[in-house]
């Protein structure tokens, strides 16, 4: 009787195991493709000390992006001259439809030292 009980028992244990295990990797999966699909949406503009990331950005006109920014080395804000957007530590992130193609001057925004002058790059709406 005991023994049949302890097999019923490790059976049952491995099955909620298993269950366990599988909705963990399904929860993980879903997370990733969501993930994965931001990603094709948004821009991620990450500032270092006198310089960002890339030297010049390109969208469509008429696309929604979800601009993300961030600070490697200093603190830093930017500003896109003409297109009202700016971000900062505090206000990291911002929904935008770029619908007035050109070619717009992305900047710091925040005294950042001796290098803030030269410290820009270009967005361009296609």
């Amino acid at each position: 009787m005991y023994k049949w009980l302890m097999s019923v028992l490790l059976i049952v244990a491995i099955v909620l195991g298993v269950g366990v295990l599988y909705s963990s990797i399904s929860e993980r999966s879903a997370l990733a493709e969501q993930e994965k699909k931001e990603a094709g949406k948004s821009i991620k503009i990450t500032a270092s000390n006198f310089h960002f990331d890339k030297p010049e950005y390109k969208v469509k006109q008429g696309e929604t992006w979800l601009l993300k920014f961030s600070n490697a080395d200093g603190v830093h804000a930017m500003e896109i001259d003409g297109l009202d957007i700016k971000l900062d530590k505090a206000n990291a992130s911002k929904e935008v439809t770029f619908d007035k193609p050109g070619t717009y001057t992305l900047r710091c925004s925040l005294m950042c030292g001796q290098g803030h002058a030269d410290m820009h790059s270009t967005f361009i709406v296609e």
